[in-house]
């Protein structure tokens, strides 16, 4: 390339590199505002977003699902926010979307979940690496890009929601039903060190067993809903054991499992217990029929409730998330991403598929070819994501910041 060719990359490095205090302390103010989810109060951190990214002239178009929609699902308060920044005529519109919904703390943090410390270079707090850091990666990689006032064409949208953790049906489901938006690719908020372009699938339900109290003295008189839930969750772990043996061939993806998250039931040590209620969450790989993998479960379940007489059981559907499969078209992000990663990171960015689900499904299901990518180590795991002291080393954030500049840049000339 020559100078003239390279200077504005150069132009958006220098911008970001000159902005990055003020844009780690945009992400410390979006940690500091708590989104537990449950109970799912998240209207608060949406006006906190708006008000912030006010002060930048975005105004930030407020979206709020209604309350009863909202309460049915199970969770408190939901704002969804769009902000639309249109250049030329004509060309693209490029959505960027990041979710500010987030599991609970929990316990062991050795620093405050809601604080925003900056400890030797890294970021800590519930949500600084998924995915408040991406509000922040999208928001100054599109200043940075204004920044350099030259003719661009079409449009960068700015998709801030919140109901990532319950399936994304109220953020990027709601927003996309209701008419409010149709961009012609999309990025969703992700890591740094690879372009994802393909996710597990996610099927979770309750299976409730129903059997009858008894004093624990005479037993015989009733029927113990914990052994028939026992005879289930063996036969499930059966299962799990048998998926090992199935491969995806999508490179980042192995097998699909099982996990039982959560369950409760009896009533106190000296009962028998009627009742005992369990959440499953069943990952299905991209080359699973989500219908035959329900029908699976649902069919392990009744044989082994069978092997238990007198239990009664329930089965509730919580989530069906489909596998996200690489859609035609999403091949200009994608080649931007790895080339721009790949300067800006000094390595090969490869595309791979994540054992996650992701509300990039349900853009696609639209026909929206779409990609993951954002600021965040190789791994979920090393980021602690959803465990205590999760964090973001800051120079994997403006590192990503530049490389989706650029990307915005070579899509929008």
């Amino acid at each position: 390339m020559s100078d003239n060719t390279t200077l504005p990359y150069t132009q958006l490095d220098a911008w970001i590199d000159a902005h990055f205090d003020e844009e780690v302390s945009f992400l410390q103010a979006l940690v500091q505002v708590p989104t537990d989810t449950p109970p799912g109060n998240n209207a608060p951190h949406a006006e906190r977003t708006a008000d912030l990214l006010a002060q930048w002239g975005y105004t930030a178009e407020k979206h709020a699902v209604p309350e009863q929609e909202v309460k049915d699902y199970g969770l408190t308060s939901i704002t969804n926010l769009i902000v639309r920044r249109r250049f030329g005529s004509g060309g693209r519109t490029i959505a960027l979307n990041a979710h500010g919904d987030v599991v609970p703390p929990g316990e062991g943090w050795t620093h405050p979940p809601y604080g925003g410390e900056v400890v030797d270079g890294k970021l800590y707090g519930r949500a600084a690496a998924v995915s408040k850091s991406d509000f922040a990666t999208y928001t100054f990689a599109l200043r940075a890009l204004e920044s350099l006032q030259r003719p661009l064409k079409g449009g960068v949208e700015l998709h801030f929601t919140y109901d990532e953790e319950f399936g994304g049906e109220l953020g990027p489901g709601w927003i996309l039903k209701q008419g409010l938006t149709k961009p012609d690719l999309m990025m969703a908020a992700g890591f740094s060190y690879q372009v994802v372009t393909a996710h597990n699938g996610c099927l979770q339900m309750e299976v409730t067993v129903h059997g009858v109290m008894a004093h624990a003295a005479i037993p015989e008189t009733g029927v113990d809903a914990l052994q028939g839930a026992v005879a289930i969750l063996n036969a499930l772990y059966a299962q799990n054991t048998l998926y090992k043996g199935i491969s995806s061939q999508v490179p980042g993806i192995n097998h699909p499992y099982l996990n039982v998250g959560r369950i409760e039931g009896g009533t106190n040590t000296n009962v028998v217990p009627g009742k005992v209620s369990f959440k499953l969450d069943r990952r299905m790989i991209p080359e699973e029929d989500p219908v035959q993998v329900e029908a699976d479960i649902r069919r392990v379940i009744a044989d082994a409730a069978a092997t238990y007489p007198g239990i009664k059981v329930d089965i509730k559907r919580l989530l069906l998330a489909n596998s996200l499969k690489p859609l035609p078209g999403n091949a200009p992000l994608v080649d931007a991403l790895q080339k721009h990663g790949e300067t800006v990171f000094g390595e090969p960015i490869p595309t791979s598929g994540t054992p996650l689900y992701t509300d990039v499904r349900l853009y696609c299901a639209q026909g929206i070819p779409a990609v993951i990518y954002g600021a965040g180590p190789r791994t979920v795991f090393e980021s602690n994501a959803k465990r205590a002291d999760e964090h973001l080393v800051l120079e994997d954030l403006r590192k990503a910041t530049k490389v989706v500049a650029r990307t915005l840049l070579d899509l929008l000339s």
